[in-house]
């Protein structure tokens, strides 16, 4: 049986879908934010961004699962995120007040993106060597993994991005769960908390709470947008409240393809953290209710996939991969229906962006690659 008579659909047909789907609407979305040239140039880069993941999946698919676990290529992707996300806090750029993003000429590189897939290829591995052998000892083992992840994790709340510290907080914890130390998930939990905790006391020790707390922090800016967006609709609840608009304008099928009112000068990043507001308001409810069946069908079968490996390195990347997708889908969208406060995180698979597009592809190709692996050694030939 050939590699692409393996290839699982449940897998890569959700995904191709979703790709096609964020081309046609990251080019809706920009078209009005800086005109025709703009729409036309940002569909230009989401097709060469989609095309290249689609490279990149393709190496995840191939590759050996043993290359991608060697410690030499896992040490050295940890010196690069690391160095990265160092070098973002000292030269990087500011975009809605976090420094997130490194520019090189005209790229603009998001480190924090490829952090995720980083943190569940190292975590799952480090899991899966240091406890298929011995359950004892839990804390002793798998501290200096922790470690690490914890100075990445502050690096990331140094931006500050919660939101990406919350996703990747999540994927560890579900990871923890998946290797079967269901009595260590408390701690990870408190563990977590209590590092955002003494950066948001580091942070607040900086800000003048008197004059500045609400004014000028961004976070909290939209943690009070959350709380009253109608209260603060001609301030910072500007953006929540125009998203309601435009979910309220679409109904169940839209007004049209291109025809949306919020993405001109009324919704902020209507191609990023916004595409899912433009996509309720011309293609409906509808439309959003199936993208959200497709990102829920993916990731059903990524845990399927995940229970039924025999490895604990196959199980936690899946679990971790498949939370990575959940908890980012849930922030984007409950963002955008007010639901949770704004975090900034973008839609998998459809927000334009090459940086989450070529780390989201990584994830599937080695998912795809776990699929493969998992049929040839069981047999199965259909799910």
């Amino acid at each position: 049986m050939g590699k692409k008579a393996q290839l699982d659909l449940w897998i890569a047909i959700p995904y191709v879908v979703l790709s096609l789907i964020g081309i046609v609407m990251v080019y809706s979305a920009s078209v009005n934010i800086g005109g025709l040239n703009l729409a036309t140039a940002a569909l230009h880069k989401q097709v060469f961004y989609v095309l290249l993941g689609f490279g990149v999946a393709s190496g995840g698919y191939a590759i050996k699962l043993q290359v991608l676990r060697s410690w030499h290529v896992l040490l050295g992707f940890a010196a690069v995120v690391t160095g990265t996300l160092i070098l973002v806090l000292l030269v990087g750029g500011t975009v809605n007040g976090a420094k997130s993003w490194l520019m090189i000429g005209p790229i603009n590189v998001q480190p924090e993106e490829f952090l995720k897939l980083f943190i569940i290829i190292f975590f799952a591995n480090y899991l899966s060597s240091h406890l298929a052998s011995n359950q004892q000892h839990y804390w002793h083992h798998v501290k200096p993994a922790l470690i690490l992840l914890f100075i990445q994790g502050l690096l990331v709340l140094a931006q500050p991005e919660t939101g990406g510290f919350a996703i990747n907080m999540s994927c560890i914890l579900i990871m923890v769960l998946a290797s079967g130390q269901w009595r260590h998930a408390p701690t990870v939990i408190i563990s977590g908390l209590f590092a955002m905790y003494i950066v948001m006391i580091v942070v607040l020790d900086h800000v003048n709470v008197h004059s500045a707390f609400w004014l000028h922090h961004y976070q909290l800016q939209r943690f009070a947008a959350f709380v009253d967006p109608f209260g603060t609709r001609r301030t910072i609840g500007n953006q929540l409240v125009n998203s309601y608009l435009a979910v309220s304008n679409g109904g169940l099928f839209g007004c049209g393809l291109g025809a949306g009112i919020q993405k001109q000068g009324y919704l902020p990043e209507p191609n990023t953290d916004f595409i899912l507001a433009v996509i309720s308001e011309e293609l409906g409810a509808v439309t959003v209710l199936i993208i959200l069946i497709i990102l829920g069908v993916l990731v059903g079968h990524l845990i399927r996939l995940g229970n039924r490996s025999s490895t604990i390195f196959e199980r936690c990347f899946c679990f971790g991969f498949g939370t990575w997708i959940t908890v980012q889908t849930l922030f984007n969208a409950g963002g955008v229906i007010g639901a949770l406060p704004i975090t900034g995180v973008t839609l998998p698979f459809i927000s334009y962006g090459g940086s989450s597009t070529l780390a989201l592809a990584g994830g599937i190709g080695i998912a795809l690659n776990i699929s493969r692996h998992y049929r040839l050694k069981s047999g199965n030939t259909k799910w």
